[in-house]
């Protein structure tokens, strides 16, 4: 059923006997549905618009807790790096510390005790050889190919011998 603007808008003629129902042109605005919008449509788009804002603000909350929790893992590991450099540095602390070290290092100043007779290294000074004692060359533990003791005491006091396995001698 249509509303009309006003009562004259409609006419009553009768052809061939029967009533004829003529409608007028003119409506009001208020009659006309806008955009098909009704009252439920429109609850139905609110509610459509609200549930799609709190998805997109769960969905960012999501996404902060994920960087929240890729945060909190990068400190753990700064905080587990720290915390070996700071045992490290307690450690170099601890050996700082000793009478030892702080001797040791008061030899490089010449601060030793009376005792010592300081000595450094030639910059052009030869390496040591391979068999050197103490160098890297000789196995802990491994024993020298050494001459008795009457073999170097005589050596030393008459010079190197006949001995062919001596190549440096001047006897024979």
């Amino acid at each position: 059923m249509h509303r009309f603007a006003s009562p004259d808008a409609a006419t009553i003629e009768e052809a061939d006997g029967r009533p004829t129902v003529t409608l007028s042109a003119t409506r009001s605005l208020a009659d006309l549905p806008v955009a098909g919008l009704t009252r439920r449509r429109v609850a139905l788009l609110l509610g459509a618009v609200v549930a799609s804002w709190v998805i997109l603000l769960f969905a960012h909350q999501v996404g902060q807790a994920g960087e929240a929790a890729a945060r909190v893992e990068a400190m753990q590991q700064a905080n587990a790096t720290r915390q070996a450099t700071v045992a490290a540095l307690e450690g170099e602390l601890a050996l700082v510390g000793q009478r030892a070290y702080v001797a040791q290092q008061a030899r490089q100043y010449r601060l030793g005790t009376a005792k010592e007779i300081p000595f450094s290294l030639a910059a052009d000074a030869p390496a040591l050889a391979s068999d050197a004692p103490g160098s890297a060359g000789m196995k802990l533990g491994r024993l020298a190919d050494r001459p008795s003791p009457v073999e170097s005491w005589l050596r030393l006091l008459f010079g190197p011998g006949g001995d062919p396995s001596d190549a440096g001698g001047a006897g024979g």
